[in-house]
């Protein structure tokens, strides 16, 4: 005690990082996790943003950066919502007080951001095959010297991608690729599958790197055997696994070298395996268990709520807005009265229960309740699967997740006319998440695809009529797309089971929109009615087929100003202007939509840019209006 007691006491803000790290010893080690981990509870009780998977990386980013030599090796993190640590430790601690905020840094890798960032990464499953094509450019290259370190979650590992990065880097014997799996038993929501079965399996076994250490250890006290028999055994694996385990591991039968289970939250361990990584002429797979909000007791306690979180109370761990007033609990709570009427609908998610609102249909109706882990493809051809037999599934995700199974939509659900609902959550702006999480390219991606309905309800009554029309009316691919947060409660003129709703201003400039940005045209339209400028409106709710009366009715205005909240190439303003020059508007049409990537800020700052907000909508009701 003594001892530790006279060592320097250190803090991140007097460290040259990431360079520094290498000098500091097992105790200071300790200090400066702990550091970190007060770091990260009080940024983003104040910012929001991904607490209890950044919380169970600590040791091992520090690991990471102790043994490597970043940014010549290259982290690759997946999904990327567990990289704080590794900003914090790549000189952005005086930036970090700013993360997630317009202006800041990001919550995600950022290669723009810093050369640490490998590269951009925002969605599950995708880091190994990142890893192996750094590490085959790499070998292109000629550079032998340095590692590519892909680190993934065991909930990420449960998506196909993960295992086609993998079957790829094993059969090409990348010597240059080491894959982490930070297993900690959980993804958002708990895991499932048959993968998180086989990983318990192994977690519950004798650590295979302990065991190969202490061969290790003999090997080198025995004379006759020394060094060159260790090395003999460390090229020669299969004769090294039949002294060491018995039976091989998935991972070893891939091509990979097998290393682990490891305590996560071990320093010494850690950086011992990565250090034995580093001397193996073979692709490594290192096995590395953690604890999910390690460090702070009611992310530890309740890891799925603090995954990803709002503003919160650091002594109580409660956060400043309940998650029963939202979208996504009226989607789910909709969906599950629905279910009471019809026992055909079942319920899927892909690893976001309580994110999509599905925890009071797994409450009431678990025999129909499908979470296939983070798959959305298998989620989509799953549904296809159950349609195909009589039933009525309800996939539940968010826009961005949609993204991934496009191709399943067209092939597996369109082409066939299966009946297949999409709740589509999050759809438009997230907020402080940025380019990689926007909700603005379902509308287009669904357009493209024949035979699809979209719809797109303002307020929670609207949303309830929609989702019921959507199971029910509906016969091939139907979606729901809501916005992330709450409804305004505003009251809109026009009956809610409606595919439309007109607003007569008695004027010639009519403004349409749909969804959450027709609260801004409607505050607008109010605020401008006031002081004299009159607009009519034009209110979509079944957005998609375009209804061609609808059109013709356009025809007669001076001036038609469209508002999407949503990428406008292929989506429905595009599509709206089109047919109206096909009926021959000789008007002015204009087109307002969130087209490019929104970097992150708060949903109103995000609104205004892209001038949706109503004090953007009133500028153009002035530039093109008349007044009275």
């Amino acid at each position: 005690m003594e001892k530790d007691q006279n060592r320097q006491e250190i803090c991140l803000r007097d460290l040259q990082l990431p360079q520094d790290l290498k000098k500091l010893d097992l105790y200071q080690c300790r200090r400066l996790t702990k550091e970190i981990r007060g770091i990260l509870v009080r940024t983003i009780s104040h910012n929001g943003g991904h607490l209890a998977s950044n919380l169970g990386t600590v040791e091992l980013t520090l690991a990471l950066h102790r043994v490597f030599e970043s940014p010549q090796d290259k982290f690759i993190w997946d999904v990327g919502h567990q990289c704080y640590t590794h900003k914090l430790l790549t000189g952005r601690l005086h930036e970090f007080s700013h993360i997630r905020k317009e202006g800041g840094i990001s919550g995600f890798p950022k290669p723009m951001e810093s050369p640490h960032d490998a590269v951009i990464s925002g969605h599950s499953s995708t880091s190994i095959s990142s890893a192996c094509g750094i590490a085959e450019a790499m070998r292109l290259k000629g550079d032998t010297q340095h590692r590519v370190i892909a680190i993934i979650g065991d909930g990420a590992f449960t998506g196909g991608l993960a295992f086609e990065g993998l079957n790829n880097g094993g059969k090409k014997k990348l010597q240059n690729l080491i894959v982490i799996l930070n297993d900690n038993d959980m993804s958002i929501s708990g895991n499932v599958g048959a993968v998180s079965g086989y990983l318990r399996s192994i977690r519950e076994s004798e650590g295979y790197v302990r065991r190969k250490q202490e061969l290790e250890g003999n090997l080198r006290n025995t004379p006759v055997v020394g060094i060159p028999t260790i090395k003999v055994l460390k090229k020669t694996k299969d004769s090294f696994k039949r002294i060491v385990i018995k039976q091989a591991t998935m991972f070893e039968q891939m091509g990979f070298v097998y290393l682990g289970p490891v305590d996560g939250h071990d320093q010494q361990e850690l950086e011992d395996v990565l250090n034995t990584a580093k001397r193996y002429d073979a692709p490594v797979f290192i096995h590395v268990k953690t604890i999910k909000g390690k460090g702070y007791l009611p992310a530890e306690k309740d890891p799925t709520q603090f995954h990803g979180v709002s503003r919160f109370d650091i002594m109580t761990g409660n956060p400043e807005v309940s998650g029963d007033d939202c979208y996504s609990a009226a989607f789910g709570k909709e969906l599950t009265r629905l279910a009471a009427e019809d026992k055909r609908i079942c319920a899927i998610t892909a690893a976001m229960e309580f994110g999509t609102g599905l925890q009071y249909f797994e409450a009431e109706f678990p025999e129909r309740f499908y979470d296939v882990g983070i798959a959305e493809q298998h989620a989509v051809t799953f549904a296809a699967g159950l349609a195909a037999s009589g039933a009525i599934p309800v996939f539940a995700v968010y826009s961005t997740f949609l993204q991934r199974s496009f191709d399943q939509l067209i092939h597996d659900v369109a082409i066939g006319g299966l009946h297949v609902v999409l709740g589509i959550d999050r759809a438009g702006f997230v907020g402080e998440d940025g380019e990689t999480h926007q909700g603005t390219f379902d509308v287009s991606m669904l357009t493209a695809v024949p035979g699809s309905v979209i719809y797109s309800p303002v307020g929670y009554e609207e949303l309830r009529q929609c989702l019921r029309r959507a199971v029910f009316a509906e016969t091939g691919l139907a979606a729901v797309r809501y916005p992330r947060g709450s409804e305004k409660g505003l009251t809109f003129p026009g009956r809610p089971e409606t595919n439309y709703s007109f607003i007569d201003g008695e004027s010639d400039v009519l403004l349409i929109s749909y969804g959450r940005a027709f609260e801004s045209l409607w505050q607008a339209h109010c605020t401008c009615e006031k002081i004299g400028y009159r607009t009519s409106l034009l209110r979509l709710t079944r957005i998609f087929p375009v209804e061609e009366d609808l059109v013709e009715q356009a025809l007669s205005y001076r001036t038609v100003i469209f508002f999407e909240e949503g990428r406008g190439y292929g989506g429905i303003s595009t599509i709206f202007g089109s047919l109206l020059a096909q009926y021959g508007f000789t008007g002015r049409f204009v087109r307002v939509s969130a087209d490019g990537f929104q970097k992150q800020a708060s949903m109103p700052v995000q609104l205004d840019k892209a001038e949706l907000s109503a004090p953007a909508v009133c500028r153009y009701i002035y530039a093109y209006g008349t007044k009275s």
